[in-house]
């Protein structure tokens, strides 16, 4: 050690050939420097622009326990690329792509990414391919727990546009973040396929995985609207591939006055407990007031915390009373209202009937009503929301008021069909949503 330390200060560390490599070292560090430098400033500019959240799907961890796991959900992905499509709101110039691993326990690493328009199925426009960076890289590793948002991506796009987002997956990957309900078929292949217009599917699902959110570089007027709920919302009687859940037709009613409208859905998620992703009250800041632009909240949920007690998927959960979910309403109106955003309250719609055919058995019963009725009679009357949207009225069945009308019944008994979707967005009160404070 000591004879080391005593070469390294004599003079023959400064020998013509040792001044040469010192020299050239210092030169390679100069030119890494420069270069860096150079990729730096070829980062596109968000100086100047005006992103808003035009599409997103609220993330959620695998479910486990006593709740059986999703069947339409691969449960390890390698070397496969994934294509999922969406339909956004309203359009930009520039487009930017946030991925989640908010529920990974170890780092998402993401080997390649790309955006296009989307095409017929798995297919993508020929011409709008195009690669995505992370802080100027092709690839990007997520740590666990964190989103990556990416580099603005020169995309024009339009309101109501459908775009494809292909994400390459080179380690084996458990889909520990995604979105159930995705209402659209998404697609995996073999291999590394990002770039391809045309892809031979050799597996779907109908999940988003790790896909969380779409911006675009909007005009500075657009405002943002957030459809926070449950399965319902989430558009679980909708039609798959048809983009015909309420806020989808929401979402065309206020296309023209730039206003984005985001799905805040989850099915079977409660406003005061866990389960298929978390409770409404922790995940408001997330799912509803972090987003830029945001002028008002729709809120539609409730019904699974009245029926979801000694429910083979809930059996150890109580059923919440009305003054509780009233102290939970309360506290979103609170919350919302510190960050200077409206609050419109949809009274819960009927569910006599709903999924007595399925494992669900059980989830409508005399109790569960009254509470809802409870409920409903506090959105309407209590003043306390800055509007209310009446669902509850506008789909029930006249002659038994505590069903839906089959017009608008999916089925089930407790989603609406597109019918019942479309009166649903078409109920709503545009000039609450458009009123500026």
């Amino acid at each position: 050690m000591h004879s080391h330390t005593r070469r390294f200060t004599t003079h023959r560390f400064f020998t013509p050939n040792a001044s040469r490599r010192l020299v050239r070292l210092m030169l390679f560090s100069i030119a890494g420097c420069l270069a860096t430098t150079a990729a730096a400033a070829s980062l596109p500019t968000t100086r100047d622009a005006h992103w808003i959240t035009t599409w997103t799907a609220s993330p959620q961890p695998l479910w486990a326990g006593d709740f059986p796991l999703p069947t339409n959900v691969p449960f390890n992905v390698w070397n496969q690329t994934l294509r999922q499509t969406a339909r956004i709101s309203v359009g930009g110039r520039r487009v930017r792509i946030q991925l989640s691993n908010a529920y990974g326990t170890t780092q998402l690493v993401i080997g390649a990414a790309h955006l296009a328009l989307a095409g017929d199925g798995a297919d993508i426009v020929n011409g709008t391919d195009r690669p995505m960076t992370f802080s100027g890289r092709r690839s990007v590793t997520i740590p666990p727990g964190a989103p990556a948002l990416s580099d603005p991506i020169d995309l024009g796009v339009s309101a109501l546009q459908r775009v494809s987002v292909s994400l390459y997956l080179p380690l084996p990957t458990a889909p520990s973040t995604f979105h159930w309900d995705g209402r659209e078929a998404a697609y995996l292949v073999t291999g590394d396929q990002t770039a391809n217009a045309s892809i031979r599917q050799e597996s779907t699902l109908t999940s988003r995985v790790f896909l969380s959110a779409i911006l675009v570089d909007a005009p500075s007027a657009t405002r943002t609207v957030v459809a926070l709920g449950d399965s319902i919302t989430d558009g679980a009687g909708a039609t798959m591939d048809r983009d015909t859940r309420w806020p989808d037709f929401l979402a065309a009613r206020l296309a023209d006055n730039q206003v984005a409208v985001l799905n805040a859905g989850i099915s079977g998620a409660r406003l005061l407990q866990d389960k298929m992703g978390d409770n409404a009250l922790a995940r408001l800041d997330r799912d509803v007031l972090s987003q830029p632009g945001i002028a008002a909240v729709i809120v539609l949920i409730g019904i699974n915390d009245i029926s979801w007690n000694h429910m083979a998927f809930a059996p150890n959960d109580g059923a919440a009373e009305a003054e509780q979910l009233i102290a939970g309403y309360r506290q979103i109106i609170a919350r919302a209202h510190a960050r200077n955003v409206r609050v419109v309250g949809a009274t819960l719609t009927p569910f006599e009937g709903a999924l007595k055919d399925t494992p669900l058995m059980g989830y409508y019963s005399a109790d569960k009503e009254r509470v809802r009725q409870t409920v409903n009679d506090w959105i309407r009357h209590s003043g306390e929301f800055d509007g209310v949207v009446d669902f509850d009225t506008l789909l029930r069945d006249p002659a038994h008021p505590a069903r839906l009308l089959p017009a608008y019944d999916s089925g089930d008994h407790l989603h609406p069909g597109d019918a019942g979707n479309k009166a649903m967005a078409e109920a709503v009160d545009l000039s609450v949503l458009l009123r500026r404070q």
